[in-house]
């Protein structure tokens, strides 16, 4: 097991130079490569800078780079404009579309009990590891799987093998792992390293894919003093320790510890990565554990204009909307679709304020009823972005009309706690 580079602190911001030269140095070490596969995240994770180490990788192995696969998970393939923005020069004939529910292969089953164990009793069923085709049978001697850790709702900290196993996984194990962390409990997991979902995902890595020549690429990526993105630590290796050193410091830099809990609080979901709530809810997780009872987060969402990317997935938080742990425990049990898709389950779950808070969507293509009709409160975007200007607000407290309010202008950047509820 070999950790080929390692370097970060909370005030680091390294340069594209740096970044090229510590990637190079790192493929040297790995030796000569004939045929080599990147496996880079979407469009959903621009700020992560993976787009640019992709754009490095390509330029380093030429035409050795025969593959890249973004690591969709259930999103919607990327556009040409998308990719071109994330992934800059890197030739368009390289990049393929990977299909969760049909383009994946089996490498081994995690046992039910497990599961039962690591859940606590929550669930017993077996955990497919399943991946892309490509990831298997491709014939490549080097996969490269590149991301961001920063604190996640269904894991804890994003990234490493959840790139590979969830990100070019298949229905049923994605479906699975997010129930797993749903029942759990996302409070219980966002932050932190260690959870259930990442013992099964470990697992997996432990035994059924040590044949697989995967290097992980991880990036901790923070706003700097100028409020600019900054990446603040890169690492690169083959096993957990690369990313256990990620996750150690991305808590450092993305979890926001508050002395004081929010009373209301402003999301802005910046139109070019946010456009579902199935992305948008980012809003409601990592926020949920610095907003008091009685709270109300209003969610800015100008380009929001459906609720799952996916359209079974759709369909279904159309139909129950985002009702709460026990209400939807029981339609688990009550409806097979809904069963036979539990990351929409887990979804709903996770989307709910279960009954503790208020979240008023401002969406700027779905209406009213739409909105209503899920279990949250509408807000008119012109009317709420008049109010409170994304423009004229700050990261953290602000005074709007002689009332403090707390603004976030990515979610996906970080996770926010009241610290009496993080005491471990």
């Amino acid at each position: 097991m070999s950790l080929y580079f390692s370097a970060g602190s909370p005030t680091t911001e390294m340069s594209a130079d740096d970044l090229r030269t510590a990637l190079f140095s790192a493929l040297d070490a790995l030796g000569s490569k004939k045929k080599v596969l990147a496996v880079p995240p979407d469009f959903t994770r621009f700020h992560s800078q993976s787009g640019a180490l992709t754009e490095l990788a390509w330029q380093y192995y030429g035409d050795r780079l025969t593959d890249v696969l973004p690591a969709l998970g259930t999103h919607k393939g990327m556009t040409d404009s998308e990719i071109a923005t994330m992934y800059g020069k890197t030739p368009r004939n390289l990049f393929r579309i990977h299909d969760w529910r049909n383009d994946v292969v089996t490498l081994g089953e995690v046992p039910g009990s497990f599961l039962y164990e690591v859940s606590e009793g929550k669930v017993d069923y077996t955990w497919p590891a399943q991946v892309n085709k490509l990831l298997r049978d491709g014939g490549h001697d080097l996969i490269l799987s590149i991301g961001q850790v920063v604190p996640h709702e269904v894991v804890g900290m994003a990234n490493y093998n959840k790139n590979i196993f969830v990100g070019t996984g298949g229905s049923i194990g994605i479906h699975r792992s997010h129930f797993l962390g749903a029942v759990y409990g996302m409070e219980r997991m966002m932050g932190r390293a260690d959870t259930p979902v990442r013992r099964v995902l470990n697992y997996a890595s432990d035994n059924f894919a040590r044949n697989l020549p995967i290097i992980y690429v991880q990036t901790v990526v923070g706003k700097n003093e100028a409020g600019k993105l900054a990446v603040r630590g890169l690492y690169i290796g083959d096993d957990a320790e690369c990313f256990n050193l990620a996750a150690a410091l991305s808590l450092q830099v993305n979890f926001q510890m508050l002395d004081r809990e929010i009373k209301k609080a402003v999301v802005f979901l910046d139109p070019h990565e946010f456009r579902s709530t199935w992305l948008g809810n980012k809003s409601v997780y990592r926020t949920r554990m610095a907003l008091a009872d009685g709270a109300e987060l209003i969610v800015l969402a100008p380009a929001v204009h459906e609720f799952g990317e996916d359209a079974a997935i759709d369909k279904l938080i159309r139909r129950y909307g985002y009702c709460g742990t026990p209400r939807t425990l029981e339609l688990v049990k009550e409806d097979p679709a809904l069963a036979g898709n539990l990351s929409a389950a887990a979804h709903l779950i996770h989307g709910s304020a279960e009954g503790r808070f208020t979240i008023r969507y401002c969406p700027g293509h779905l209406t009213k009823e739409e909105i209503e009709s899920v279990h949250f409160q509408y807000g008119d975007l012109a009317e709420y972005t008049r109010k409170y200007n994304p423009d004229a607000l700050k990261d953290g407290w602000n005074i709007v009309d002689g009332e403090e309010i707390f603004y976030i202008s990515n979610p996906g950047l970080g996770l926010w706690a009241y610290r009496e509820r993080f005491k471990d």
